[in-house]
């Protein structure tokens, strides 16, 4: 199978932060690089004692990313993609041997630079050249076609990641669920706010965390981008949402119901969102991320954000965050109180 390799520019200074910050990262391209932001090796692991901490707190709700954060999903994405390439016989450049297939090593690199599977594909499209496949034997030249052909991607490779959630072999990070029940018996209010397809967020939860902790969260968002073409898609491969929706339970079903947000990460309003549906200010909520699009999400919101990186996100720069573990297992709500408590202080 055809495989891609990535060499990333190097930037400094003002110059990546702006990059970082920068959203959808379309502005200055460069052939078959991922747009970068600075990297640093992340700063190692911060120890609070709980004993310290004051009976009350200044936390009132935890947020929760999904990807990366409550499972390390970077693998299961790239496969259910190559799956899809593999499928509608994908091939970039089009005159390419064999279907598209994104290696490792670049996949980590893609998915830490653009956040959204329809904005990584229109990127890379948009660099090596819209593809030939069985959905369009030609080059898609309009639009239109190219969003016709990205949203019949994204609809198979999100049933097929849900196909890969639901097999029974995926578990959820270290410490997550732990955490989750300490702040709900504590009487806080709990969270998750993802960028990933709604749909397959609710599968993740329902299936990693369980009904009773999903139907309890205070607060469910995720992204659902609206479409330029209500026109339905005549790929019969794919299931649409409103399938996925009428297996969820009556309880979980309401929290479809509720507002979506329609600008990804790094953009706020997911994060300002949730705020304002949880009733609580933004310096009062502690965001759980693993990358630094999410941190500049959680910042821009106003809100303090500790990290759980992944062996693909280590090395990315998050000297903003309050504190980088490389996973929950060893954290309570206690450290995270004392850890908001005294950021609020020192301003």
């Amino acid at each position: 199978m055809a495989s891609t390799s990535l060499f990333l520019p190097t930037t400094a200074g003002a110059a990546a932060a702006a990059t970082a910050r920068r959203y959808p990262f379309f502005s200055h391209r460069s052939h078959s690089h991922v747009p970068s932001t600075r990297l640093r090796r992340a700063p190692r692991l911060v120890a609070v004692s709980a004993a310290t901490s004051p009976a009350s707190s200044s936390l009132d709700a935890l947020i929760f990313d999904c990807d990366g954060v409550i499972l390390e999903s970077e693998n299961l994405h790239r496969q259910a993609y190559n799956d899809a390439f593999a499928h509608f016989g994908v091939r970039c450049p089009p005159a390419s041997a064999d279907p598209l297939c994104w290696d490792e090593a670049f996949y980590d690199e893609l998915q830490n630079r653009i956040g959204g599977g329809k904005p990584k594909m229109r990127w890379y499209f948009g660099e090596n050249g819209w593809p030939s496949s069985k959905i369009f034997e030609t080059p898609p030249s309009t639009d239109s076609d190219k969003e016709k052909l990205v949203d019949i991607i994204q609809d198979w490779k999100t049933e097929r990641y849900k196909e890969i959630i639901k097999s029974g072999t995926v578990e959820p990070r270290p410490g997550v669920l732990q955490l989750m029940d300490e702040v709900k018996g504590a009487g806080h209010k709990l969270a998750v706010c993802s960028a990933a397809t709604k749909s397959s967020v609710i599968m993740c939860l329902e299936n990693l965390i369980g009904l009773e902790r999903f139907n309890g969260l205070d607060c469910f968002l995720a992204v659902q981008p609206g479409r330029k073409s209500k026109k339905k898609t005549p790929e019969p491969e794919v299931h649409s949402q409103e399938q996925h929706h009428s297996s969820c339970s009556p309880s979980s079903a309401s929290h479809l119901q509720g507002d979506d947000v329609k600008l990804k990460k790094p953009d706020p309003t997911i994060y300002i969102t949730a705020a304002e549906k949880l009733g609580v200010e933004s310096k009062n909520c502690l965001v759980v991320e693993d990358s630094v699009i999410g941190l500049l999400a959680a910042k821009g919101a106003g809100m303090s954000c500790v990290i759980t990186y992944t062996p693909s996100t280590a090395s990315q720069d998050f000297t903003d965050a309050i504190a980088t573990y490389p996973d929950l297992s060893n954290v309570r709500l206690e450290d995270l109180k004392l850890l908001l408590r005294k950021t609020l202080v020192t301003g």
